[in-house]
């Protein structure tokens, strides 16, 4: 469609797609027709954006300068760089850059806290799902969403008392007004360095979410996570907890010196799962959450798809779906959770490595039997360990991994890697390979 010539628009959506929907809904129910700009030819949504709002101009295949250096506010999706050029020139302006999260925020401002807020760059689904579901085990209205399914605007308007929110770094950058009960960063690993400087610039933008909270929730396992500034805390780990803290000891779970559940009731497998779960219980005791309730859930979750999920058990073979691990970090974690399982562990990895260091995946592949590699990426991980075998095809991946596997092993997939180099999410990336596990067992 053509730019509109008539008038400047006050506000200006960058970007379209599920969140940039819902934010021309959400300013549509305020009386406001904003300007939509997208930097792709065809992006998602554009039919439904053109059927629920024919007023609505789209832009698509760039950005215009002219238009958003005219608006008064430039809501930006998280998938969008604040240094893409155009809008810093909007920026440098003075011109408001914000994105849905900071909307959802200014709309709920007048209420008490009422938001459980979940980052960390491995982990958010898990701990954000598990909160959703502890607080409706305990009968909270309970909405859950943000950076997991339903974009945080469209969980305003239904009656919810809670609102448990998984966040990114990216929406992290553009929220400032967020006034959470508690915020945790579960943990800090190299991921999308594609995007930003260093290490130090991605951990700064995860942990905008503590000044915005009033109980930081940190993990004293990963010393990244720890808040710069003084605030009111509250840790979680591994080890035995001290005070207000949440860990283990003699294989039960602890508050402070109160017992909570034996671990040995808990579903989730891996002690990363575990830390995990930790988490989710101090930011639900943080809300009020009953202890009941979380207990309850921890006998049942047995986790999400794609992120540690058996998919099938073959001859005492375990076949294990990490489609999620789409950083180094995150498949750190799921060997390190993994490593006291006492058969071999084969490993299939690779993938696009958004321009990560693998070194840190080195020692952790100490506990691998086998090493597997495919993808744009896979060559930078074979070289970790001696008799990679690399593959092109996820097909090959398994077949090699069902002729190595014996009684007793674990197949993992835990990628270490994005797919959007072979796949259209790691979604689909994990279903082929539970397709080709059920294919060459012949079922």
């Amino acid at each position: 469609m053509g730019l509109p010539l008539d008038k400047p628009h006050s506000h200006v959506v960058l970007g379209l797609g599920a969140t940039g929907l819902s934010v021309v809904r959400f300013l549509a129910r305020k009386g406001i027709v904003p300007l939509v700009m997208d930097s792709r030819r065809q992006p998602p949504g554009m039919d439904v954006l053109s059927a629920e709002f024919p007023d609505v101009t789209l832009v698509t295949g760039g950005f215009d300068c002219r238009y958003l250096v005219q608006a008064q506010s430039i809501i930006i999706s998280p998938g969008i760089a604040v240094d893409t050029p155009e809008v810093r020139a909007a920026m440098d302006m003075g011109i408001e850059v914000i994105g849905d999260v900071e909307l959802f925020a200014r709309e709920i401002q007048d209420m008490a806290p009422c938001v459980l807020a979940i980052t960390g760059s491995n982990g958010k689904s898990t701990v954000t799902t598990l909160v959703g579901e502890m607080a409706r085990a305990d009968n909270k209205a309970v909405a859950v969403g943000g950076n997991i399914g339903v974009p945080a605007l469209e969980l305003l308007g239904k009656g919810a008392e809670l609102f448990v929110l998984e966040l990114s770094s990216f929406q992290l950058e553009t929220t400032h007004s967020l006034h959470c009960i508690a915020g945790t960063c579960l943990n800090i690993s190299e991921d999308h360095m594609d995007r930003y400087t260093d290490l130090e610039a991605y951990r700064q933008a995860k942990l905008r979410l503590y000044p915005q909270s009033k109980l930081s929730v940190y993990n004293r396992d990963d010393a990244a996570t720890i808040p710069d500034e003084p605030r009111n805390t509250v840790s979680f780990g591994l080890g035995v907890p001290e005070l207000d803290d949440w860990g283990l000891m003699d294989g039960k779970i602890y508050h402070g010196a109160s017992e909570i559940m034996n671990l040995l009731d808990v579903a989730l497998i891996g002690s990363h799962n575990h830390a995990n779960l930790l988490a989710a219980m101090a930011l639900c005791e943080a809300a009020g959450i009953s202890r009941e309730a979380m207990v309850k859930v921890a006998k049942e979750f047995t986790g999400l798809a794609h992120r540690c999920e058996l998919v099938a058990s073959h001859n005492s073979i375990a076949w294990v779906n990490d489609s999620k691990a789409t950083n180094v970090g995150a498949t750190v974690a799921a060997l390190n959770g993994l490593a006291e399982h006492l058969g071999d562990i084969i490993l299939i990895a690779g993938g696009d490595g958004k321009g990560a260091d693998f070194e840190p995946l080195r020692g952790a592949l100490g506990a691998v039997s086998h090493l597997i590699t495919l993808g744009r990426d896979g060559d930078k991980i074979a070289v970790l360990k001696e008799g990679a075998i690399k593959v092109a095809t996820m097909a090959e991946a398994v077949e090699k991994a069902k002729a190595l596997a014996n009684p007793g092993d674990i197949v993992l997939l835990s990628p270490a890697c994005a797919s959007l180099d072979m796949y259209t999410n790691f979604m689909a990336r994990g279903d082929d390979f539970r397709a080709n596990v059920e294919r060459v067992y012949g079922n």
